[in-house]
C-alpha cells in the first residue's frame, strides 16, 4: 500500500504541476451550464405548445370543461374538481418557471449578445416578447390578479400581484411595441430555432396583430373603446391566411411527439371519449369534420358520452386519428380564430374590413378545409339553415360563439375563454358537479398562500374571492 502512495503522490504532484487551472475539471460537458438563447426560446414554446396540446389529468382538463370530451371511468376532473391533482399549482407553474422564465432568459443572452446586428436583436427580442405576452394572457385570464411587475425575479422572493385590468392594457401596450419593433426584412431566429413560423419576422407580425385583436375582444363587454381600437389597429395587419397560421408542429420520433399520442397511443389510455354535448352538434348538422374529430365507436358508430357519467369505453366514440397523430401540431393562433374575431367585431360595431356573415362563413370553411374537409364540404355545411348565418338560431353571440366552440376543438383552453366571454354555447353541467357553475377561473395555487401569503390574500380579496366561480372583471354576463 505504502509503495501505490509513494508512487500515485509524484504523479499527483506532476500533473498540478502541468496544469495552473484546473477548474475546467468541475466543468460537466454531458450538462451544460449555459444553455444558448435560442435553445431557450425553443424549449419555452415547445413547452407552452404541449401543455396546451395535453389531454392529461394532471395537466390539462379543459377539454371536459368545454365539455369536447368525457370520461370513461374518472371523473373527479370531468366534474370540475381541480384540487385532487392540484392542477392550478402545475398550470401556474408551467408558465412561469418552465415557460416565462426562459423566454426572459432568453431575452436576456440576446440583450447581452454583441455580435449581434441592431435590427436582427430588436427582431429576436419582439418575438420573444410577443410570446411571453401570450404566456401572461394565459395567466391572467386564468387566475386574475396575478404576479407581474415583480415576477421572475430573483431579487423580490414573495411578488405582489397586479390588477388584472392593469396588466392586460400593459400587455396589449408590449404588443403595440412588438409590432413596431419587428422588421421583416431583417433576419431573425433561424428556421431551425424558430419551431412557429421557422425565421419569418412578417409573419410573427401577423401572429402579434392577432394576438392584440384577441385580448382587446376579451375586454369588448367592459371596454368597448380599448377593443374598438384593438379591433381596428390589428384588421389590417392580423392572420389572413391559412398560411399564417401559427403552429407548432410535433415531429413523429420520440421524445418530441404530441402529447395525445404518448399518452393515448403510447400509453394505451382507454378513458377518453367524445363528449354528447359536441356530437349531438356535430351528427345533427352533418358537421363533415366529425370523422376527423373522432373516430366511430366499437359498433361502428359515431356517439357521445355524457360528461361527469361513467361510460363504457367502447360503446363511444374516441380521438380521431388526426387529433392523436405524433406530429399533430399545436395552434397558437390562425385564420379560423382570426375570422372569427372579425365577424364579432363588425357585429359589436367596430369598423374592420367585411361584414360579419362573410368572416363567418370564412372561418367555417378555413376550419373545415384544415380538418380535412373541401370547399364543396363547407359550402354544404354552410347552406343549412342551422348553420347559415341569416337563419341560425339565436343574436350574434349564439351563432357565433357556437360555431367557434366547435372550431376550436383541440384548442380547449381557448375554448374555456370563449365559452366565459360570450357565454355561448349552452352546455350542460356534468353529472355530479362539485361546483354550483361553470368554473370561471382557476384558484390560486395553495403554495401561494402558505409561501406568499400576504400578497395572496390580498389578491383574493381584490378579485372577489379565491373561488373557481368568480368571475373574472372582463366576465360581464
Amino acid at each position: 500500500m505504502k509503495r501505490i502512495l509513494i508512487v500515485f503522490v509524484p504523479l499527483l504532484v506532476l500533473f498540478a504541476a502541468c496544469t495552473s487551472d484546473i477548474s475546467q475539471l468541475n466543468i460537466e460537458t454531458k450538462r451544460p451550464a449555459a444553455v444558448p438563447a435560442p435553445t431557450l426560446f425553443s424549449n419555452a414554446v415547445k413547452t407552452l405548445a404541449g401543455t396546451l396540446a395535453s389531454a392529461s389529468v394532471n395537466t390539462n382538463v379543459f377539454r371536459f370543461t368545454v365539455s369536447h370530451w368525457a370520461m370513461a371511468v374518472y371523473q373527479d376532473e370531468a366534474q370540475y374538481d381541480f384540487n385532487t391533482r392540484a392542477i392550478p399549482n402545475g398550470w401556474w407553474t408551467t408558465m412561469y418557471r418552465d415557460v416565462i422564465a426562459d423566454l426572459r432568459e432568453s431575452a436576456r443572452l440576446i440583450n447581452a449578445d454583441a455580435s449581434l446586428a441592431p435590427a436582427e436583436k430588436a427582431n429576436k427580442l419582439a418575438i420573444l416578447d410577443i410570446m411571453e405576452v401570450y404566456t401572461y394572457s394565459i395567466l391572467v385570464n386564468t387566475y386574475g390578479n396575478i404576479p407581474y411587475s415583480e415576477s421572475i425575479n430573483a431579487s423580490i422572493l414573495f411578488p405582489k400581484y397586479d390588477d388584472a385590468k392593469t396588466v392586460t392594457a400593459d400587455l396589449m401596450a408590449r404588443l403595440n411595441k412588438d409590432i413596431t419593433a419587428i422588421n421583416p426584412s431583417a433576419s431573425s431566429f433561424a428556421a431551425g430555432e424558430d419551431l412557429v413560423y421557422k425565421g419569418s419576422a412578417a409573419k410573427w407580425v401577423k401572429f402579434a396583430n392577432t394576438l392584440r385583436f384577441k385580448l382587446g375582444m376579451v375586454l369588448a363587454d367592459v371596454d368597448a373603446s380599448t377593443a374598438k381600437t384593438a379591433a381596428e389597429s390589428s384588421d389590417a395587419g392580423a392572420i389572413s391566411a391559412a398560411a399564417d397560421n401559427g403552429l407548432f408542429t410535433f415531429l413523429s420520433a420520440s421524445p418530441n411527439q404530441n402529447p395525445l399520442f404518448v399518452d393515448i397511443v403510447t400509453g394505451g389510455r382507454q378513458d377518453y371519449i367524445a363528449a354528447k354535448d359536441l356530437m349531438d352538434k356535430l351528427l345533427g348538422w352533418n358537421d363533415p369534420r366529425t370523422s376527423a374529430f373522432f373516430s366511430k365507436n366499437n359498433s361502428g358508430a359515431y356517439a357521445g358520452g355524457i360528461v361527469g357519467k361513467a361510460n363504457t369505453f367502447v360503446d363511444f366514440s374516441r380521438a380521431g386519428a388526426k387529433v392523436i397523430d405524433a406530429a399533430a401540431p399545436y395552434v397558437f393562433a390562425d385564420y379560423v380564430e382570426t375570422e372569427f374575431l372579425r365577424a364579432e367585431a363588425k357585429e359589436r360595431g367596430f369598423s374592420v374590413a367585411g361584414t360579419a356573415e362573410t368572416h363567418y362563413n370564412n372561418a367555417i370553411t378555413a376550419s373545415i378545409l384544415y380538418w380535412g374537409g373541401t370547399a364543396a364540404d363547407a359550402a354544404a355545411y354552410l347552406a343549412q339553415p342551422d348553420v347559415a348565418y341569416s337563419t341560425a338560431a339565436g343574436d350574434w353571440k349564439q351563432k357565433i360563439g357556437t360555431q367557434k366552440w366547435i372550431a376550436l376543438y383541440n384548442r380547449p383552453y381557448e375554448g374555456w375563454v370563449e365559452i366565459r366571454r360570450l357565454d355561448q354555447p349552452k352546455i350542460a353541467a356534468p353529472v355530479n358537479a362539485k361546483l354550483t357553475s361553470f368554473p370561471t377561473r382557476f384558484s390560486y395555487p395553495s403554495f401561494e398562500q402558505t409561501l406568499n401569503g400576504a400578497n395572496y390574500t390580498a389578491a383574493a380579496s381584490a378579485v372577489g374571492g379565491d373561488l373557481y366561480t368568480t368571475k373574472l372583471f372582463w366576465d360581464k354576463n
